[in-house]
C-alpha cells in the first residue's frame, strides 16, 4: 500500500449553467457524490456549491487519475438524477469539462471552509473568480503569470 496525501479543488458546472441544482436535488446529488467517491476509496472532505455548478475538495489516491474520477462522478450522478427520482422536464446534466487545482495540506483547511460557505460567497460576491469560472480550452501557463 502506498503512502500519499493528495488534495484537490474540483469544480464543474450543470449543463449550460441552467439551474438545476434545486434543494431537492441537492439532498440527492450530495450524499450519492459522497458514496460513489467512498466507493472509488476516494475522500470528499468537502460538497457544496448553487444552483448551476458544484465544489469539491476531495483526495484522490495515486491509482486513479482526477479525470477518470470526475468521469465517473459526473456520469455516474447525472444518471442516478435522471433514472432514480420521477422525471421532471428539466433533464438533469453536466456541462463539458471542469477546473481542478491542486492543494498542499496547508491548504485543506481553507479550501474546505471556502467550499462549504458557496451559498454565502454568492450571496455576498466574495468568490474567487478563476474558481468558478469556465472555458473550453486548457488554461496556458500563462494566464498565471503575473501581468
Amino acid at each position: 500500500m502506498a503512502l500519499w496525501r493528495l488534495y484537490y479543488h474540483l469544480v464543474w458546472a450543470t449543463k449550460e449553467r441552467q439551474p438545476l441544482i434545486d434543494r431537492d436535488r441537492e439532498t440527492k446529488l450530495y450524499p450519492y457524490i459522497i458514496g460513489k467517491a467512498d466507493s472509488l476509496a476516494c475522500i470528499v472532505h468537502a460538497i457544496n456549491g448553487i444552483e448551476d455548478h458544484i465544489h469539491l475538495v476531495v483526495s484522490i489516491p495515486p491509482k486513479l487519475s482526477v479525470a477518470d474520477f470526475v468521469k465517473t462522478i459526473k456520469g455516474s450522478s447525472a444518471h442516478y438524477l435522471n433514472h432514480s427520482f420521477s422525471p421532471t422536464s428539466d433533464k438533469f446534466g453536466w456541462q463539458e469539462g471542469y477546473g481542478v487545482f491542486s492543494l498542499g495540506g496547508k491548504q485543506l483547511e481553507q479550501a474546505v471552509a471556502y467550499v462549504q460557505n458557496q451559498k454565502t460567497h454568492h450571496l455576498n460576491r466574495t468568490i474567487v473568480a478563476s474558481l468558478s469560472e469556465s472555458n473550453h480550452e486548457d488554461d496556458s501557463p500563462s494566464l498565471w503569470l503575473p501581468k
